[in-house]
C-alpha cells in the first residue's frame, strides 16, 4: 500500500478525508509526505483494512465469512446504519444528538423489516431477508 501523490508533485487530495479518517492526521502526514510503501500489515495496524489474508484461499475464506455476516441483516438496517455512521461521526453527544439516535431507532423499529427482525428473533427462527440454509460462520484463526 502507497500514497505516491507526492512522488509526482501532487497531494492524495481525493482520497485524503477519507485516509485521515481512517489512519489519523500523524499517519497521514508521513505516508503524504514520503510516499513510502507499507506493508499490508501496517495498512492493517493503521486501520485501512480489516483482515490481513496470507493466501489467496484465505483471502477467498475471509470474504465469505464477512458476505455470511452481511446476509443475515437487514438490507434497511444497514443501509440505516451507514447513514447513521455519516451523521455521528466527529459530532459531540449532545441533546440533539440523543434525540437524533432515538428517532432513527424508533423509525426503524416501527418499519417492516424492523418488526420482521424482531418477530423472528422472539420466534427463534430466521427473518425473511435470510437466506436459507447459509453456511455456518465460523470466524478464521487469528494471525500471528
Amino acid at each position: 500500500f502507497a500514497l505516491t501523490e507526492a512522488k509526482l508533485g501532487l497531494v492524495p487530495a481525493v482520497v485524503s478525508p477519507y485516509v485521515v479518517a481512517a489512519i489519523g492526521a500523524r499517519a497521514a502526514r508521513r505516508y503524504f509526505l514520503t510516499g513510502e510503501t507499507m506493508s499490508a500489515a501496517e495498512a492493517l495496524r493503521l486501520g485501512l483494512g480489516h483482515e490481513l489474508a496470507t493466501s489467496g484461499g484465505d483471502l477467498d475464506a475471509r470474504i465469505g465469512i464477512v458476505v455470511d455476516f452481511l446476509l443475515v441483516c437487514g438490507p434497511a438496517a444497514q443501509r440505516e446504519a451507514k447513514e447513521l455512521i455519516r451523521a455521528i461521526d466527529g459530532r459531540p453527544v449532545t441533546s440533539e444528538l440523543i434525540h437524533d439516535t432515538a428517532e432513527r431507532i424508533a423509525k426503524l423499529r416501527a418499519s417492516p423489516e424492523g418488526r420482521e427482525g424482531v418477530a423472528a428473533f422472539l420466534e427463534k427462527r430466521r427473518a425473511s431477508w435470510v437466506p436459507p440454509d447459509p453456511d455456518p460462520v465460523v470466524p478464521p484463526e487469528p494471525l500471528p
